[in-house]
């Protein structure tokens, strides 16, 4: 269960990441890891969608391509920062959002031991599943204003996507 509220101020903290460049179109290069904190949101409208993880079937066919096609219209509404957040490696992140053709549209965050999920109480086992998942960002759409929450859906089956896709987050902006 959720630990933050509409109205909260979000936790500090650190997500790696590996910033898009164009050598990465290839393929044929890894990037370099780079570090980034919520303390860079100050005075922004970031929205995050987190995911259990790249590659999963609801998060690569459902969940991101939706959110990519609607870059234009988040942005004409005033959100700053769009990005996605999962526990995978950032190396993974990355080679999914290329795939996915993300560029330096969605920023692909790693939150490797849900370190800042957990904080939020939004994690989920996914250990039984049997399939190596282990302690996984639960499926969400959060919408921060000065670091404020503004929207926060969480999906009650993470399998799903509803309240956490662009489509509800679009209302609430």
């Amino acid at each position: 269960m959720a630990s933050i509220n509409v109205g909260d101020e979000v936790p500090q903290g650190t997500f790696v990441y590996v910033p898009y460049t164009p050598e990465l179109a290839d393929g044929s290069a890894c990037g370099i890891p780079s570090k980034i904190s919520t303390d860079a949101w100050k005075g922004k409208k970031v929205l995050i969608f987190a995911v259990p993880g790249a590659f999963t079937p609801s998060c690569h066919a459902n969940h991101a391509p939706p959110y990519l096609a609607k870059v234009d219209e988040l942005k004409s509404k005033g959100v700053d920062v769009i990005a996605v957040l999962s526990a995978n490696d950032p190396f993974v992140l990355s080679g999914w959002s290329r795939i996915l053709g993300f560029g330096d549209k969605i920023l692909a965050l790693s939150d490797p031991e849900t370190t800042w999920t957990s904080k939020l109480g939004l994690t989920v086992d996914l250990t039984g599943a049997g399939i190596g998942l282990g302690k996984r960002t639960t499926r969400f759409a959060i919408l921060l204003d000065d670091l404020k929450v503004k929207y926060l859906g969480v999906e009650p089956d993470p399998t799903k996507v509803t309240v956490s896709g662009v489509e509800s987050v679009l209302e609430k902006l």
